[in-house]
Parts: C-alpha cells; sequence; structure tokens
C-alpha cells in the first residue's frame, strides 16, 4: 500500500498539465474550425478602437486655429529665420490636450490659389499654438492675421493626390536655394488660374513630431535592411569568387601549367583555395542617413486638391503642381502615391482610399504615409510665403479690368496673361492721385496718356491737356468728335495757324468771377518772378513794383465788375501805362484810392516818386515782348476773357491747351497758365470735399513746362490731391527736370512708368523699384511697351510690363473721322476765339476805354482820396 502513494502524487500534476494541453489543443481546433469569430472580434475591437479615436480627433479638429500670412514686397529672410520658424511650427504641432489623437497633433501650411491672390499662405494647428506662431521670426516683414474660415462652393471637376517620398528612404531632398524663391514653381504651376471657370489649387503641408518609440522601429527596420543588403552583397560577391575560382581551374592554362609544374611525381595537384567575402560592417550614420539624429526630424504629409468647373482644367492643374514639386526632388522626391493601370490611375482619388482623403482634408488630420520623414531643412522652401525674390503674376482682382464709360476706372494699358490672355487693366480713378511717365520720344508716353484722356473724357471726366507742341490734338481728335463731347470741350491754341487765324481770350486780372483781389496779385506776380528768375535777393525792388502795379489795376478792374462794365477792365498790358503814363497814372489811383489799403497808397505816394526811370525797365520789358506778339497781345488784351479754368473744373469741361512754343514769350504764358491752375484749385477750398467734382490735368513735355514754372509744377504735385485734382506729367528725363519737380512727382507718384529708353536716363525711375527690374531691362522694351507701378487699394502693384494702348486699336468703335472739322469748329466756339486781327485792335484801344471808365469813377472817390497827388 505504501508503494502506491509516490505514483499517485506525481500522475495527478501530469494529468492537470495532459488536460490543460488538451483543452488548449481543442480551444485551437475549435478556433481554426470558427475562425469567422475570431476575426469578426478582432475586427469588432479595432472598429471600436477607431470608432473612439476618430470621436475623439473630431472632437480636438474642432478647436483648430487659423493664421493668414501676408509677406511685405521686401520680404527676404535668411536660412536661419526660416529654420526657426520651422522649430516653431514643429513645436506647435503639439500643443494639444492630452487625451487627443496622434493624428490631431500637427501644423497644417496651406497654399491655396483661387482667384483672389496669386498664392495664399495660411498656417492652421492646434488652438493652443496660436500664441507661439502669431510672433514669427519674420518681424515687420510679414504680418500675421486671423484667418477667416474658408467655404468653397462646389466644382463640377475635382482631382486629389497625395504624395509620397520615393526614392532612397534615407537620402534627403534636394537643397533648393532662396534666389529664385522655391515657391517659384508653384506660383508658376498657378498663374494661368482663371477664377470665372471656377479654377482652385490647394496645397496642404502637414508637420507632426513622430514619437520616439515610431522613431526607433523605423531605424530598426532600416538597419535590419541594410545588414540585409550587405549579406546579399557577400553571398552574391562569394559566388562570383567561387565561379571565377571554378573558371580558372577549369581553363586550358591552369591544367598545363599543372602537367609541366616542377612539382614531384609523387605531390598531387590541389584545387585553390577560396575564401568567402566577409559581410561589411554596417555603419548606422550611413544606413540611417536623415534618421540618425532625433533633433528636428518629423513626418509630413502633403495632399493636393485641384478643381475647376471646365473639364481637363483640374488635371492639367494638378500635372503642373506634380511638375513643380518635381524641383524639390534629389536621392528622394515627391511621387504621387498609387499606379498607373492603362488609362486609369488608382490612387486616393477612387475607392477606398478617396473616404480617407477626404477625411483628412476636410478635418485637417495627420496620417502620413511611413516613408515621409523629412528633416526641417528639407522643407526650407515651404516654410515661409513667397520673398521678394518670387515673381507673382498679375491676377484680375490685383487689377481691374477697364471698362468703357466707367467714371471710376482709369484706364492704364494692356496686360498679357501667362497664357497669352490679353485684357485692358485699369486703375482706381479716386486712388490715382498723381502720376509719372517716362521715356524716350516716341516710345508711348503720349499715346498712353491720351488714352486715358479720352477714356476720362467719354466717361463724364473733367480734364486739362497741356501740350506745348500741339501734336496731341489731331491724334485725340478723332476719338473726341462725338456730339455728347461737343458743348464740353473747348480748345485754347496760341499757335494761331491758317490765313485766317483765331485765338480765345484769357484776362489774368479778370474780376468778373469773384476772386480774392490779393491771390490775383499773387499768382500773376509769382509767374512772372518764376519766369525771370525774380526773388528777394536777385529783384527785390522789380517785384514791389509789379505787385504794387497789380493791386492797382486788380483794384480798377473790381469796381469796373461792381459797376457792371466789365468790359472797361485792364488787362496787363496797362502795367505798362501805370508805370510811365502820369495822366494814366493819377486817374487809376485817384479812381481807387479808397479800395487800396493804407500801406499801398502809402508806397505810391512817397516811394514811387523816388524811383529812377530805369528802375521800370525790368518789369515792363517782358509785358513790351508780350505786347510785341500779335497773338499773345490777343490773348491777353480782352478785358473779358472766355478762358477760366475753375468753372471749367466745375462744369466738367474738356480744356485743350497749346501755349504754342518754348520761347521766352512763351515761357511767360505757360507760367501766367500753370500759377491761375495753382491759384483757381486752391480756391476750390471754398465748397465741401464732397462736393468737388474731380478733375485731371495732363502735362505733355515736362521738361518744357516746368522751365517756365518749376515751383508751381512742384507744388501742384503737393496739393492738388486735397482737391480733388490730379495731375499726369510726362517726360522724356527726370534727370532734365528742376530739382523740386523732380522730388515732388517721385515722391507723390501713384503711377509710376517707363518706356524704354538709355540705361542712364531710365535708372531714376528703377531705382525707385529697388532696380526690379533693372535699367538693362527696361531699356531692352519694346514700342509701346512699359513697365508701370501701380496703386490698387491702398497697396502698391508691380511693376508689371504692360502694353500701351494704341488708339486705333482700343478706341476703334469710337473713332468719327467725319466729323472732326465739325467738333473743332466746336471747341473753338466753347473757347471763344475770334479773329486775331480783331483781338489786337480791341486790345490796342482798351486804354482808352479804361481812361473813360476811370473819368466817370473819379467823382465817386471820397474826399479824402480826391485831395491827393500822385506822380
Amino acid at each position: 500500500m505504501d508503494s502506491a502513494v509516490p505514483h499517485l502524487t506525481l500522475a495527478a500534476p501530469l494529468d492537470d498539465l495532459l488536460g490543460l494541453l488538451s483543452g488548449l489543443v481543442d480551444v485551437a481546433g475549435w478556433l481554426l474550425a470558427h475562425w469567422y469569430a475570431l476575426a469578426v472580434l478582432v475586427a469588432g475591437c479595432w472598429w471600436l478602437a477607431e470608432w473612439v479615436v476618430r470621436r475623439l480627433a473630431r472632437k480636438a479638429s474642432a478647436e483648430r486655429m487659423a493664421l493668414e500670412l501676408v509677406p511685405a514686397r521686401y520680404f527676404d529672410p535668411g536660412l536661419e529665420e526660416i529654420f526657426r520658424r520651422g522649430v516653431q511650427l514643429a513645436r506647435a504641432s503639439t500643443s494639444m490636450p492630452w487625451w487627443a489623437p496622434r493624428r490631431t497633433k500637427a501644423v497644417q501650411i496651406r497654399l491655396r490659389a483661387d482667384g483672389s491672390s496669386p498664392l495664399r499662405y495660411r498656417i492652421e494647428g492646434p488652438a493652443g499654438g496660436e500664441r507661439l506662431l502669431s510672433i514669427t521670426p519674420f518681424g515687420p516683414a510679414v504680418t500675421v492675421k486671423k484667418g477667416l474660415p474658408i467655404a468653397d462652393k462646389p466644382r463640377k471637376h475635382v482631382v486629389r493626390a497625395e504624395f509620397i517620398l520615393r526614392g532612397k528612404p534615407t537620402a534627403p531632398l534636394r537643397d533648393v536655394p532662396l534666389d529664385p524663391d522655391p515657391l517659384q514653381p508653384l506660383v508658376d504651376a498657378v498663374c494661368d488660374l482663371r477664377a470665372g471657370l471656377g479654377d482652385l489649387a490647394e496645397l496642404r503641408l502637414d508637420i507632426q513630431r513622430a514619437p520616439k518609440w515610431t522613431l526607433r522601429a523605423r531605424r530598426v527596420q532600416l538597419m535590419s535592411d541594410a545588414r540585409r543588403r550587405e549579406r546579399r552583397e557577400a553571398q552574391r560577391a562569394a559566388r562570383q569568387l567561387r565561379q571565377d575560382a571554378s573558371g580558372v581551374e577549369d581553363s586550358l592554362g591552369w591544367q598545363l601549367q599543372q602537367l609541366i609544374g616542377s612539382k614531384s611525381a609523387g605531390a598531387g595537384g590541389g584545387r585553390r583555395l577560396v575564401m568567402p567575402p566577409v559581410p561589411r560592417r554596417v555603419e548606422p550614420a550611413e544606413a540611417l542617413g536623415k534618421l540618425a539624429d532625433d533633433d528636428h526630424l518629423v513626418r509630413v504629409q502633403l495632399l493636393v486638391m485641384c478643381a475647376s468647373d471646365t473639364e481637363g482644367r483640374a488635371e492639367a492643374r494638378l500635372a503642373q503642381l506634380q511638375a513643380a514639386l518635381d524641383v524639390f526632388g534629389s536621392g528622394s522626391r515627391w511621387a504621387m502615391r498609387g499606379w498607373h493601370l492603362g488609362p486609369w490611375r488608382v490612387g486616393v482619388d477612387r475607392w477606398p482610399s478617396r473616404r480617407s482623403f477626404e477625411r483628412r482634408w476636410e478635418l485637417g488630420h495627420c496620417q502620413p504615409p511611413r516613408p515621409n520623414w523629412v528633416r526641417l531643412e528639407e522643407l526650407t522652401g515651404l516654410l515661409k510665403p513667397p520673398t521678394r525674390h518670387c515673381r507673382l503674376p498679375l491676377l484680375a482682382g490685383d487689377l481691374p479690368t477697364f471698362e468703357f464709360g466707367n467714371p471710376e476706372l482709369l484706364l492704364q494699358g494692356i496686360h498679357q496673361g501667362p497664357d497669352g490672355r490679353r485684357r485692358l487693366v485699369a486703375t482706381y480713378a479716386r486712388e490715382t492721385l498723381f502720376e509719372v511717365g517716362v521715356g524716350k520720344a516716341g516710345g508711348g508716353k503720349t499715346e498712353r496718356a491720351l488714352a486715358q484722356a479720352i477714356g476720362w473724357a467719354h466717361a463724364g471726366g473733367g480734364l486739362i491737356f497741356v501740350d506745348p507742341h500741339r501734336d496731341s490734338w489731331p491724334r485725340a481728335l478723332p476719338f473726341l468728335a462725338h456730339d455728347t463731347l461737343a458743348d464740353r470741350i473747348a480748345l485754347i491754341d496760341l499757335g494761331a495757324h491758317g490765313p485766317a487765324p483765331q485765338v480765345s481770350s484769357w484776362n489774368p486780372l479778370d474780376m468778373r468771377r469773384g476772386q480774392v483781389e490779393h491771390e490775383v496779385v499773387e499768382a500773376t506776380a509769382d509767374a512772372f518772378a518764376s519766369v525771370l528768375g525774380w526773388d528777394d535777393a536777385t529783384a527785390p525792388r522789380a517785384l514791389t513794383i509789379l505787385t504794387a502795379a497789380l493791386a492797382v489795376l486788380i483794384s480798377v478792374n473790381q469796381a469796373a465788375c461792381q459797376a457792371g462794365r466789365p468790359e472797361d477792365q485792364t488787362t496787363l498790358f496797362h502795367v505798362r501805362a501805370l508805370l510811365t503814363d502820369p495822366a494814366f497814372r493819377a486817374a487809376a489811383l485817384s479812381g481807387v484810392a479808397g479800395r487800396l489799403d493804407e500801406e499801398t497808397r502809402t508806397w505810391w505816394r512817397t516811394v514811387f516818386p523816388t524811383l529812377p526811370v530805369d528802375a521800370f525797365a525790368v518789369v515792363v520789358n517782358p509785358i513790351t515782348r508780350l505786347a510785341a506778339n500779335p497773338v499773345t497781345r490777343a490773348f491777353l488784351g480782352k478785358p473779358a476773357g472766355v478762358y477760366n479754368i475753375r468753372a471749367a473744373m466745375d462744369s466738367k469741361m474738356i480744356v485743350w491747351v497749346c501755349p504754342g512754343g518754348n520761347g521766352p514769350t512763351d515761357r511767360l504764358i505757360t507760367a501766367l497758365l500753370a500759377r491761375d491752375l495753382l491759384r483757381a484749385v486752391r480756391s476750390r477750398r471754398d465748397v465741401p470735399e464732397a462736393r468737388r467734382v474731380p478733375f485731371r490735368a495732363y502735362f505733355d513735355e515736362l521738361i518744357t513746362l516746368t522751365g517756365a514754372a518749376p515751383e508751381t509744377i512742384a507744388s501742384m504735385f503737393e496739393d492738388f490731391r486735397k482737391y480733388r485734382v490730379h495731375v499726369h506729367g510726362m517726360t522724356q528725363l527726370l534727370a532734365r527736370l528742376p530739382a523740386p519737380v523732380r522730388l515732388s512727382l517721385v515722391q507723390n507718384a501713384s503711377t509710376l512708368a517707363s518706356t524704354a529708353g538709355s540705361q542712364s536716363a531710365i535708372a531714376p525711375v528703377t531705382a525707385e523699384w529697388g532696380d526690379e527690374p533693372g535699367p538693362d531691362v527696361v531699356a531692352a522694351l519694346d514700342r509701346f511697351d512699359h513697365y508701370v507701378s501701380l496703386t490698387v487699394r491702398g497697396r502698391r502693384v508691380g511693376p508689371v510690363k504692360i502694353t500701351g494702348p494704341h488708339l486705333d486699336d482700343v478706341f476703334a468703335a469710337y473713332a468719327r473721322p467725319d466729323n472732326t472739322a465739325a467738333f473743332e469748329r466746336a471747341a473753338r466756339t466753347t473757347a471763344g476765339t475770334a479773329p486775331l486781327d480783331e483781338l489786337v485792335t480791341h486790345a490796342r484801344v482798351q486804354l482808352g476805354r479804361v481812361n473813360a471808365f476811370l473819368a466817370q469813377l473819379a467823382p465817386t472817390t471820397t474826399p479824402d482820396s480826391q485831395e491827393k497827388t500822385y506822380k
């Protein structure tokens, strides 16, 4: 009995073990027999886990922020600034709650082109990273503002793509230089996008910091693959050595060597000993490449979507973007995920991958492919907005399209887009305050200004076009010869051409319209001073004499107008009589003594008699030259002239002024007209700003005009904006303009344009653009081509290349060559022209009319003034 006890004690555990093994075998058999139950269980667990993760991910994605980055034109970051930005992005990707799934811990860079801008640069990511990403290393060169939600309307045709890194998995992408901008290929790919066709292109780059265990697993895999390759290489090399050795031993030479060798007959010939190569040791740095170090290593997801309402355009856009990404390729490159099956492409745009793509696209989830490991240095080109080295296309939203008859738009030229389409571009009239055109003669400056003026006139705007050479009038006449403009046009032509010349009339001293007396005196005296070079240092006495004489004549005219006798007013030519004719002087001073201030009366009573006779010559001589020229005598000799630039402004007149030449007399006329324009514009201060009618002044041949009135033209470019009068100037050389004019027009120019010319002449203009383009590029322009910088919606656009509008092409529908003669007659009629001889005769007898008026005016003066004696 005792011997059975140990046997029973050992059998019980053995039976239990066998039972356990038998049970496991039964379970395994049942699972094999019912494998579908295990599959359902595993699938259910996976689905439940994925459902929980997606719910949490959707909740986390609802708390994302968006920032819009707008670079300045001078934005030019360095590599260190861009790298620091990349570090910020990588750090911000982890600014999520602890419960957020890994796929939501990413920062997304969105590059979007939809017609509103060439390439919008947007950052989206965790809300916790907004404070970190709002302050960039780029400083004030990049404006960061909160991004508004983007809602896209449905497009008929949409294509999608996901890009994966192909090639050697440890090789870096190409090191793309910053000049030209690495984003340039992407910008070029979307430069011909047409918003009217529903075109849309968007690229999204998600950056995610991977967990350490994922990186370690990837490294283990890469090391295993590297060792496996080394073993295969060693085995391949051993096989090749054995094959080489066998081939040598079987050769005839080897056999003969063995037969005739000096070995003894008893010695046997052995085979060659072949040592197989040992596998080379795998160096981690070589095998892992860019994955060897942990620092600044991220995973990326690159998604692209293109859409359009026109069939084929979305697919073509995707192909362009794919070609643009090839620029970054080297040992590793971006390739579209999927494969081609005949004419079909199987990828994320097809089932079953499409649903995953759309979920990641809509929610911003980052689930990058396994090979998509990069270092921040490889993403340099994508971590910043476009820089100054990026050539951005001009979109319809950047520069509006010109519309005939629209008073809000001002024609600028013809722009040809990247796709070859040409359109008339314009700026907003209210923003085009001052405009400067530079370039060689015949380059198209005047033609472009004429097209702009004609378009403005047909839109109902008022203007004055000053052309010393008169070439612009016959060129513009066929396109202005419309009945709707006949009552608004006036031609002031001092050339006096033809057998029976007719001239308009103007009296700078005319007081019919309630001008302020001292302003008229100041404008006229300043005009003489600017042409003759008078100032308080060189000709103080001449200035004083002329000012005093004008004050008396203005008072006489004021009295004549109040008496209802404007035809009895004095003109500039009566300055001579006032200074040299004692009888006329006494009558004039007696007649207006009550109207002159005490200081002026005292000067005429005490100072004037002490002046020598030759003191008046400096004042009388230029007036004598004006009187000697029958045209200028006729133009300035009528007391109640027709020309009135203030009335022309307020009634939207179209006034063409041709001074007639560039001699001393012509320069004096030009100075008088320019100074009167300045006075008239400044007089609009009595009109509320909202009621000031916009008016445009075009000055052709600024070199000629500024030679007569440099300070006046400079003041125009400085002051006219306040009174809603806008100046357009054309010149061949900026350097030949007086310094005040040159500085004022360049400083205040809303539009700066240049045609071809010598590099030295163009250099001052291109210097204002930062020499982009340089003088050599502008100098090589074809005729009628311009580089222009414009102001649109408060920001500068360009320099952009445009073709100047040619009147025969752009305004062909407006040409009325059969109406030119009648229209010119109407323009002269509105200007109040009269035969030259008649006006000259009227000017000669005007002194008698004034004397007659003064004789009637003298008894009405005060007793005090009658007692005074003037010599």
